[in-house]
């Protein structure tokens, strides 16, 4: 058995158990761009860049509406939910060139979810070998663009074809 080790995320997590307004409620309200790292939005959800990623280019697409029940979600905002996921593949796909995806809810904090109240799927890009000794044994990840360069790449490929 292979152990995915992510201690990095400790300081997100401490951060998101302290913090009183959901940030996804707080995003919804937002527009599409560099400052608020949101993609694409649309009726029912929207896609925004994970200010803490596990990898360069790691999404999140959240509902507009803030439950922690899949079962509270209609047909419709699921419909679009799976949309947005494959225009992030394909942008992810054509711009960063990933070898591989990583694609989840978190249901629960015992499943490892940050932010508890709002449901969220997880788009992580992967690379052959995306993992080293640099988080193996120096307790650090190296991310290797930054989010406002990534954020220029993908929000061209995002907006093609809406």
């Amino acid at each position: 058995m292979k152990l995915l080790w992510a201690p990095w995320r400790h300081e997100y997590v401490k951060k998101a158990a302290k913090e009183e307004d959901c940030f996804f409620c707080v995003l919804a309200g937002k527009k599409e761009g560099l400052d608020s790292l949101i993609l694409a939005k649309g009726k029912y959800c929207f896609t925004v860049m994970n200010k803490y990623p596990y990898n360069p280019g790691h999404l999140l697409i959240a509902p507009y509406k803030h439950t922690s029940s899949i079962h509270e979600l209609d047909s419709r905002t699921w419909e679009e939910i799976r949309m947005m996921l494959i225009k992030c593949i394909e942008s992810l796909n054509s711009t960063l060139k990933p070898d591989g995806f990583n694609i989840g809810i978190n249901i629960g904090r015992a499943a490892g979810a940050g932010v508890i109240g709002h449901i969220h799927l997880h788009v992580v890009p992967r690379w052959n070998g995306d993992t080293n000794f640099m988080s193996t044994l120096a307790d650090t990840k190296v991310i290797s663009a930054s989010l406002a360069s990534i954020y220029k790449l993908l929000s061209k490929k995002m907006r093609e074809r809406r």
